[in-house]
């Protein structure tokens, strides 16, 4: 499953575009954008199991690691 982060299942959506002129005009249609997730490669650490996995993490799920811990998180998630 390409772009989509195993933590928090975000994934790509497509939503309406924004031009300037709808602060002139209150209706301006512009089509549909794509808006991507803020995917990174991320290698972590897990002290639990004494190795490393590599793994494309939203930001967001990024901070819930760092709050939470990398083994209590991806064991939530099913990914050990």
């Amino acid at each position: 499953m390409a772009n989509t982060c195993p933590i928090t299942g975000k994934s790509s959506k497509v939503a309406g575009g924004y031009s300037n002129r709808v602060r002139a005009t209150k209706f301006t249609p512009t089509g549909k954008v794509r808006r991507k997730v803020n995917l990174q490669k991320k290698k972590i650490f897990i002290p639990e199991l004494n190795k490393h996995v590599t793994l494309n993490l939203s930001t967001k799920a990024i901070k819930t690691i760092n709050k939470n811990g990398a083994y209590k998180t991806l064991k939530a998630a099913g990914l050990i």
